[in-house]
């Protein structure tokens, strides 16, 4: 995942923990966390701290390599989607209320359909 990308370019650049975070202007802490994957969800302000530093942009620290195995969903999700489709909502529907989420509006479900 991210943590092991930036680790695994980390080691590339021959820098250790403390040379990256002190170049890059972040914690130790912080860093050694992502890197273990105790964090798993970095900031983009974050990212782009580091990017420049191991000499990639952001797109590079974010995507999956080719070789990485797709995540499966679980069985939850699996069982979410199929009530959400027997309620009527369909993937466009779906792509609507996130648009609104991320707008941060309150979305009915009258206005989904």
């Amino acid at each position: 995942m991210i943590g092991a990308r930036i680790q695994s370019l980390r080691h590339q650049k021959r820098m250790s923990l403390t040379e990256l975070a002190a170049r890059a202007g972040v914690a130790k802490s912080y860093l050694s966390s992502i890197e273990r994957d105790l964090q798993s969800n970095p900031s983009i302000q974050f990212l782009r701290k580091l990017a420049p530093v191991l000499g990639v942009n952001v797109q590079t620290l974010i995507l999956h390599d080719q070789g990485d195995k797709p995540e499966t969903l679980d069985q939850e999700w699996i069982q979410l989607i199929q009530e959400l489709n027997e309620l009527g909502l369909n993937k466009e529907s779906l792509r609507k209320i996130v648009v609104q989420l991320k707008m941060r509006q309150t979305v009915t479900y009258d206005q989904a359909q």
